[in-house]
């Protein structure tokens, strides 16, 4: 039994059994996957797929059984070579993140900074994407640690730990009517509105609470963009709707805030790893440096605790 038909058995399944895509994910041949799949099966004693003539189908009520540990021992092997890592470079190596726009743009510079001040010889890699995207990213790997608020904790494979809280903001130019009376929902419903794209930084919530009081929204722009947004409420295209992290008095000099957490409610930021991975000394201090709450010893406990759920 070696790690290749390991290897073989996962890509076969998530190619969908297609046995050419997972020859070039493997950079090997077809034949030598279906070799090392066979090679497998005969050391075990079983077969693990259902074969219509020479093509992989399915899996077979023990593939079914044997795949999770195969998960298992493949992860557990890249744990394994990260440790030996983490002995040899404790102070270098790289760090992928991936956040929404609004994260990497409000939330994270400060401990971007931090992290790079205690840890210059890591190399940070910064993705940005849609909550599902960074979802993906973690659960193939791409990634070590998420950030969004929505999606992430949706997830079994996933460990999600909460950040911080945050309420949405209404923008308006100066001497708008929405700064002159208490800020309402069927206020909000008069006016053309801008703010996110369906699945981006609370806009469930937005929605929920118009269809709640039986209000349909105009929203004349989605964009996934908080600068986007603020753009196009300054050219007095509609009324914004944004995070609060995204409103900066110093910058925003030519745009007035109005909290809307009455109407919107509060959100949760949260901070995901995979479960079961090895998480290297300066991942812990990278996500103590974003979210202080969130310790070494605090991590540990909650991937200890999903363990034994598990």
């Amino acid at each position: 039994m070696n790690f290749q038909q390991l290897r073989s058995v996962r890509e076969a399944v998530r190619s969908g059994f297609n046995l050419t895509e997972a020859a070039q994910t493997l950079h090997t041949s077809q034949p030598g996957v279906s070799r090392q799949i066979r090679e497998l099966e005969d050391e075990l004693g079983i077969e693990l797929f259902v074969r219509a003539g020479k093509r992989l189908t399915g899996l077979t009520e023990p593939g079914g059984h044997v795949l999770p540990i195969i998960e298992r021992v493949l992860m557990e092997s890249t744990n394994l070579r990260h440790a030996g890592q983490e002995f040899v470079a404790q102070q270098s190596g790289v760090l992928s993140v991936a956040a929404t726009h609004s994260q990497a743009r409000y939330a994270l510079p400060v401990a971007v900074q931090e992290f790079r001040a205690h840890y210059p010889n890591v190399r940070l890699h910064l993705h940005q994407g849609s909550p599902k995207q960074i979802v993906q990213m973690l659960l193939e790997g791409e990634v070590d640690v998420g950030i969004a608020t929505e999606a992430l904790a949706d997830y079994p494979q996933l460990l999600a730990l909460p950040c911080y809280r945050w309420t949405h903001s209404v923008i308006v130019p100066p001497g708008h009517a929405l700064l002159d009376a208490p800020l309402t929902l069927d206020a909000l419903a008069q006016h053309p509105l801008i703010t996110y794209d369906t699945g981006f930084t609370g806009r469930t919530r937005i929605d929920d609470a118009f269809a709640q009081q039986g209000l349909t929204p105009n929203i004349a722009l989605a964009a996934m963009d908080a600068d986007v947004i603020k753009t196009y409420v300054g050219l007095d295209m509609g009324v914004g709707i944004v995070a609060n992290i995204a409103y900066e008095a110093e910058r925003d000099t030519q745009l007035r805030a109005i909290d809307a957490g009455h109407l919107f409610g509060i959100n949760l930021t949260k901070l995901a790893v995979r479960r079961g991975s090895y998480l290297r000394g300066y991942v812990y201090a990278f996500i103590e440096s974003f979210a202080p709450t969130l310790t070494r010893a605090v991590v540990d406990q909650a991937l200890s605790d999903e363990a034994t759920l598990a």
